[in-house]
């Protein structure tokens, strides 16, 4: 059977002690590092988030401006497409006109070299016939 004597509260001081002691070189620290390192990965989740939220509105930033970069492409693209059509229809112009010129030209020319050809016909016809009558009558004329 038990028995309640001195050694008990040796035993039960002793206890006490070692609670005391334990507490204070095991448990404290121990905890205090579980706290630190809790906090630290506090931090580190609060900064995973503010970096998540900055690269998120970088993303948006940087789409917004690739946006704008392509619309002014669009715009910049459609003026040089009108600038080109504009000077297009110069050229075209331009040429037609020339081409009227060269056809107003052609038949001067032509009709020149029409009048110099009916002129020369002409001459020609009328020895031939001076030749076929003269053959017909037998006779000069």
């Amino acid at each position: 059977m038990l028995e309640i004597n001195s050694t008990l509260w040796i035993q039960i001081a002793n206890f006490l002690i070692m609670i005391f002691l334990l507490n204070f070189l095991l448990f404290k620290p121990i905890l205090n590092v579980m706290k630190r390192r809790k906090n630290h990965l506090q931090d580190l989740d609060e900064e995973v988030k503010s970096l998540d939220s900055e690269v998120e509105k970088k993303m948006t930033d940087y789409e917004e401006k690739l946006r704008e970069a392509r619309l002014e492409a669009m715009n910049q693209k459609n003026e040089i497409q009108l600038k080109a059509s504009e000077e297009g229809k110069g050229v075209i112009d331009e040429s037609r006109g020339e081409i009227s010129q060269i056809v107003e030209e052609f038949n001067k020319k032509m009709d020149k070299e029409i009048a110099m050809a009916m002129e020369a016909l002409k001459s020609q016809s009328e020895k031939i016939s001076v030749e076929i009558s003269e053959k017909v009558l037998g006779r000069s004329i």
